[in-house]
């Protein structure tokens, strides 16, 4: 028994090396003496547990998406309204996200599916059916409108937060995630909510944002740096300038946006 708990504790050390690894250098840039020499462990005991990285970058993200079911679970056995449900998830998982290395690793690897032999995309297809059930029962609660397709609409809010998370990391800071996650609502509740119900959901909204940045706070996350001040008043010009021309078709197809 105590060689078993031995065992299980060196799968662990294993995997929060790997994860910590992986999520400050990506799949393709680290090594297994990389991970080695961050778990303090041997390349034996290494690989006595995973017989390649990609082995141990697949139970990252298994680890990962255990992480997020249990947290899911644990939301929807608190039986809240379906759309409320919804609404929370994005930030349930930016927690984690923003929190624990283990999940970031999880979520960069999967986007990186590109570099494993066989993408992984499990998690995203129980996340969206997850996200559309609860989607059916906000239109039976009346607070989700019935002309929603709730399979659509779960697949473009997994996609959505997908989208911010990536770029709050990648062109902004990871503490900008919930200021964008809100922004990300702002834009989403008024297609999805009933017209009554989407003052509820806006106040919701930027309250589990406003919990998720001091959640980050306690993880060490630097907050997203506040807003420059706005400039004095303007001088009034003289005179109105002309509007600019319209740019002509050429010039929209060299520099138009991609």
């Amino acid at each position: 028994m105590a060689k078993q708990l031995r065992a299980e504790q060196t799968r662990t050390t294993i995997i929060e090396a790997a994860a910590q690894m992986f999520d400050r250098q990506g799949f393709g840039s680290t090594s297994l003496s990389d991970i080695v020499a961050r778990g303090g462990i041997t390349k034996g005991a290494l690989y006595f547990h995973f017989a390649s990285k990609e082995a141990l970058a697949r139970a990252v993200i298994a680890r990962q998406h255990q992480l997020s079911v249990n947290a899911a679970e644990r939301l929807l056995a608190r039986g809240l309204p379906g759309l409320e449900t919804v609404l929370r998830t994005p930030f349930l998982l930016a927690e984690q996200v923003l929190t624990d290395p283990v999940a970031r690793a999880g979520v960069r690897l999967t986007l990186e599916g590109g570099t494993l032999r066989n993408p992984v995309d499990g998690p995203y297809e129980e996340w969206t059916g997850v996200l559309a059930e609860q989607l059916r029962r906000g239109v039976r609660e009346l607070d989700v409108r019935p002309a929603v397709d709730p399979d659509a609409c779960a697949r473009f809010v997994l996609s959505a937060f997908i989208g911010v998370q990536t770029v709050a990391q990648v062109l902004e800071s990871p503490g900008h995630l919930p200021a964008r996650l809100q922004e990300m609502w702002e834009v989403l509740i008024p297609g999805l909510a009933l017209p009554r119900r989407c003052a509820h959901h806006r106040d919701l909204a930027a309250r589990l944002a406003d919990r998720l940045a001091r959640s980050a706070a306690v993880a060490g996350v630097a907050p997203a740096p506040s807003p420059a001040p706005l400039p004095g008043p303007l001088p009034v010009p003289s005179a109105v300038p002309s509007p600019a021309p319209w740019p002509t078709t050429a010039a929209v197809a060299v520099g138009g946006v991609v």
